[in-house]
């Protein structure tokens, strides 16, 4: 029986990503899905490099929508949009959103919680008094309403504050209060019925040697009945379904 593929989490020259949208579908049928998401970010107006401007969205449907008929006897293409917790409400057009947790906001200000390990560590010293499970909590509190502050069908990366935290470098995974914070917001969001990304993004990029979210995360959820598909976060057509193979078995 042929195993349906698919890769609902790729993004393009649109946002911060590297390749073309017709080069990451080409790539995604060269590897032999048979189903691609093509993503923007959603625009934020205080971190313009990483998501798609106002005035390219259109333009980016319009692509990705011209895509769907040229592939279509060879793959099933959906244009769709990662939002995040602070962008302002997505525009029609989209056929699905992953809802995702990418900054903190504090005093009107926004930081970017990962960019680098360096700037991470900044906004927990300067906001959290250096505790990093404080950032964490805080964290977790975010990811508990992302599906109902973006209408989210897929939740995207729900451990994204562990990107710099391999081998728990930052901060203890197996802490009763990381381990509480991530149990408490897996509870609301099942509630939901919306599944869970597994993302080898984090991998793809060099950061950690396993998919988020971490196995003891992924049995929590599945404990509670949880749903769970796996995406690559590529955003460049050699990252499209990255260790789909050597990972699939945490579905």
């Amino acid at each position: 029986m042929k195993t349906h593929l698919r890769d609902l989490h790729t993004h393009t020259v649109y946002c911060d990503g590297k390749s073309t949208p017709e080069e990451m579908v080409v790539s995604a049928i060269d590897k032999g899905l048979e189903e691609i998401g093509v993503l923007c970010h959603s625009y934020v107006p205080f971190d313009k490099e990483t998501s798609i401007s106002p005035s390219e969205e259109e333009r980016f449907i319009s692509e990705v929508n011209a895509l769907k008929v040229k592939y279509a006897s060879k793959i099933k293409v959906l244009c769709g949009i990662e939002q995040d917790y602070y962008s302002s409400p997505q525009r029609k057009g989209y056929d699905y959103v992953i809802g995702s947790v990418h900054y903190f906001c504090f005093n009107e200000s926004y930081y970017t919680i990962d960019q680098f390990p360096e700037y991470f560590t900044k906004i927990v010293n300067d906001f959290f008094g250096g505790d990093y499970l404080s950032a964490v909590e805080h964290y977790y509190e975010l990811v508990s309403n992302v599906v109902e502050k973006t209408g989210a069908n897929i939740i995207g990366h729900i451990d994204l504050i562990t990107k710099f935290n391999e081998n728990d470098k930052m901060f203890s995974t197996s802490h009763p209060r990381y381990i509480n914070a991530y149990k408490k917001a897996v509870d609301k969001l099942i509630s939901y019925g919306v599944p869970f990304e597994i993302n080898t993004g984090v991998i793809s990029r060099g950061y950690k040697s396993k998919p988020y979210p971490s196995k003891d995360i992924i049995d929590y959820i599945k404990k509670a009945g949880g749903k769970l598909v796996i995406n690559s976060d590529a955003h460049h057509a050699n990252g499209v379904a990255f260790e789909f193979d050597k990972w699939k078995n945490l579905l």
